[in-house]
């Protein structure tokens, strides 16, 4: 998306208003008319030179959150304060065959496993390789707890089972041996990818979905399901039970609280639970939202919850579908992550894909003090939070789809936008054991590493601007602080990969000029680079001078008994605004509306002139000048009976020095002007018998007669046909009789005849038969 250019304009005087008086009526003579129109075209000179004021330098300015986020960051963060500044290290350390990376575990040893789907597997990361240890038959592996002695546990979907992974063979010191009194059953042995590992069926909730699990300090292993919102515990010895029992019917996110509470998150109606260690639930919140996606506690004791989706009336009884499942890479298979040959219920959870909207009614953050008081924190209408997490400092983290974004969150709508994964969801956020977290990703699957320091060098690149117009690139104007470099290229294409000029340094220290060449297009980079002063970037302006060009006509329109009226200005508008009047349109046979349409790609305030020109004649005459509007009305009878075409001028004088000063012209079609009425002659009206004989000419000085009419001793108007019955002429002649009966033969009658013009100008006529 190409960004507009922002004019700032200097003050100048208001234009001096069209003069408001009608020319009078009583100019009959052309010579008068010529005069009185001459003095107006000198009058009007003189006031659009007082009301020019120069404004040919543009300013294009990036400030806000919402200006940078439209450029491309590498190693650079965006705060919604408005400004660019380091972002921490981001580094790729394994990208796996699967699509979506649902959980991520670190062991004691530091071996990092990923809970993968499309495939499913358990990978273990120790390289840039990572190494498949587990392959179940469900189609997604969506939780993964490591507990302190090195062993796995692995929750699939859906119809899924928590899966105990061990080793088989090169046991570590310290690893646990198998739970007693559980048979070390090989019922779902898998075959792996990775020699000396061993697995098998640890707990099978028969449930439909297993969405989280959870460890306690005592390695009791705690396991979120969906369909009956029930959470189970499996003590290390193998004992399972119904730990708590909801009315939601999904507990999507578990996590624990330093008082060894279970705090929980429903999807359902989107409730925030905590769980003693006896499986006493209380709700500490019900969010507005319908799903709680994820949760995270701080040191002092404050409980984040991540929470989407509209909540509906409906959803306490929804026990199929949810949010958030794998991510489809074929949004058109059908089944459970686009797989056709699935053979799940026919109520398979919503699917989400890496192009689709994230999920309706956006996604918001709360924190739950631990007094029990929730507030909201962050909002968002496009990202879906799917991860939270702290880093090194304390500072809360939220990791995001479908843009694949990790912000960093420190209070009500006070965030920075850190990291674009290049992936499209965030999924897992975990400490890593030297600093910084592991970030994991769907669309693709990768695992990342973000350090808790600043990387050694940042760049920015902004968004394109379009002048417009091609233009002249003068100064810089930079605000911020710390080691920033400036560069600037330009082009005349919008794609700045196809042939624009290299980007050259701008001397801030210096004159700050920009040194690419005229363009119509564009850009700036900015690198930053860490020094005693934090490196930031707060604001830069562009100062540029479009190239003047010619306005242009799309069309002109003279429309005969039509008045055009200027509507009122807005109240609120700030002075200097510019207001682009509609007029009001209304029907007055005697006026003449003209409206026209220019394009000026300069954006230049306009002026216009409008001419007229009678047939036959060379010169064209001033009839309204210093018009600011795109439409203007005049009175018809200012100008004689006869055939005429305008031309209108438009100038872009008001916006340019006058040696800079461009403009056009265009006329319009032909068009008539008929205001005098035709002339009623030599009516004559008799009783001839019975019959009442009428008789006229109606003659018109330039239109032809288009009809006549009569009416007798102040009767109906009646329609009456022409001698030879087609009424083409300039000249007509009527003869008529109308029959006469009774009394009605000898006494007086008056007859009106009136006829009219093709401009229905009409004149009448009157006369009396006498009584016999």
């Amino acid at each position: 998306m190409t960004a507009q250019a922002k004019s700032i304009r200097s003050p100048r005087d208001t234009l001096i208003s069209a003069f408001s008086s009608s020319i009078s009526r009583g100019y009959n003579s052309v010579h008068k008319r010529v005069r009185f129109f001459s003095f107006l075209l000198l009058t009007t000179i003189v006031l659009t030179a007082l009301s020019v004021s120069g404004e040919g330098t543009r300013t294009w300015e990036q400030n806000k959150y919402d200006d940078f986020s439209k450029g491309t960051t590498h190693g650079v963060a965006i705060s919604s304060n408005g400004f660019l500044l380091l972002a921490p290290a981001f580094k790729l350390l394994a990208t796996t065959p699967s699509s979506a990376v649902w959980a991520t575990s670190v062991a004691p040893n530091g071996d990092v496993y990923l809970a993968t789907g499309a495939p499913a597997h358990v990978y273990r990361v120790t390289g840039r390789q990572p190494v498949a240890i587990f392959q179940p038959q469900e189609l997604q592996v969506q939780a993964l707890v490591v507990d302190k002695h090195g062993v796995i546990y692995a929750a699939t979907n859906p119809d899924g089972k928590v899966y105990r992974l061990e080793r088989t063979s090169s046991a570590q010191a310290g690893d646990a041996p198998a739970p007693k009194g559980q048979e070390a059953r090989a019922e779902s042995q898998q075959s792996t990818s990775e020699a000396g590992w061993k697995s098998s069926v640890y707990f099978d909730p028969a449930t439909k979905y297993i969405w989280a699990l959870a460890l306690d300090d005592a390695g009791n292993l705690y396991v979120a399901t969906g369909d009956h919102g029930e959470i189970f515990r499996i003590t290390p010895s193998g004992e399972h039970s119904v730990f708590f029992k909801s009315d939601e019917p999904h507990i999507r996110v578990l996590a624990f609280d330093k008082q060894g509470n279970l705090i929980a998150g429903s999807d359902g109606s989107g409730l925030v639970y905590r769980i003693t260690p006896k499986g006493e639930g209380f709700v500490l919140y019900s969010t507005p939202k319908r799903e709680i996606t994820s949760l995270a506690i701080d040191d002092s004791g404050n409980i984040y919850a991540a929470a989407a989706g509209e909540k509906r009336s409906s959803d306490n009884n929804n026990h199929g579908n949810v949010t958030i499942v794998v991510p489809n890479p074929n949004p058109n298979a059908g089944g459970p992550a686009g797989n056709p040959n699935s053979g799940q219920s026919s109520e398979p959870p919503v699917t989400l894909n890496s192009s689709g909207s994230a999920v309706p009614g956006g996604s918001e953050i709360y924190r739950i003090s631990p007094d029990g008081s929730p507030s909201r924190i962050w909002s968002s209408r496009d990202d879906l939070v799917y991860s939270l997490a702290f880093d090194s400092r304390g500072r809360l983290l939220a990791g995001t789809g479908n843009r694949g974004q990790i912000y960093q969150i420190s209070g009500r709508e006070d965030y920075v936008e850190l990291i674009k994964a290049g992936a499209n969801q965030v999924t897992a956020l975990v400490k890593a054991p030297t600093g910084g977290l592991y970030v994991s990703t769907s669309n693709l699957g990768k695992l990342f590493l973000l350090s808790g320091t600043p990387d050694a060098e940042g760049s920015y690149e902004s968004d394109v601007s379009d002048a417009r117009v091609f233009s002249k690139w003068g100064r810089a104007e930079f605000r911020g602080k710390g080691n920033v470099e400036l560069f600037a290229r330009s082009g005349n294409v919008d794609n700045p990969d196809r042939n624009w000029s290299a980007w050259k340094k701008i001397d801030l220290q210096r004159d700050a000029e920009i040194p690419a060449p005229p363009a119509r297009f564009i850009q700036w980079k900015a690198i930053l680079q860490p020094g005693d002063v934090s490196p930031q970037v707060d604001s830069v302006v562009v100062n540029y001078l479009p190239k003047n060009v010619t306005p242009e006509f799309d069309d002109i329109v003279v429309s005969v008994g039509t008045r055009y009226q200027s509507p009122p200005r807005p109240a609120n508008l700030d002075p200097g605004q510019r207001f682009e009047a509609q007029p009001i349109v209304t029907r007055d046979r005697l006026s003449i509306g003209v409206k026209w349409n220019v394009r000026d790609d300069n954006d230049d305030q306009m002026i216009y002139s409008i001419y007229y020109r009678g047939d036959g004649q060379s010169r064209w005459l001033l009839l309204k000048g210093n018009l600011g509007e795109k439409f203007y009305s005049f009175d018809a009878s200012l100008l004689p009976d006869g055939g005429y075409t305008l031309k209108v001028v438009a100038s872009d004088a008001p916006s340019h020095s006058p040696q800079d000063a461009l403009s056009s012209e265009r006329e319009s079609e032909r068009f008539e002007v008929d205001t005098t009425p035709p002339q009623v002659l030599d009516l004559k009206a008799s009783v001839q018998a019975n019959l009442l004989r009428v008789q006229f000419r109606a003659v018109d000085g330039f239109s032809p007669i288009k009809r006549a009419e009569y009416s007798v001793d102040a009767g109906e108007w009646h329609f009456v046909e022409p001698v030879g019955g087609l009424s083409d002429s300039k000249a007509e002649s009527y003869d008529f009789t109308v029959p006469l009966t009774g009394e009605a033969v000898m006494q007086e009658h008056v007859v009106v005849v009136r006829a009219y013009d093709r401009f229905d100008n009409m004149n009448s006529a009157k006369t009396v038969v006498p009584a016999r």
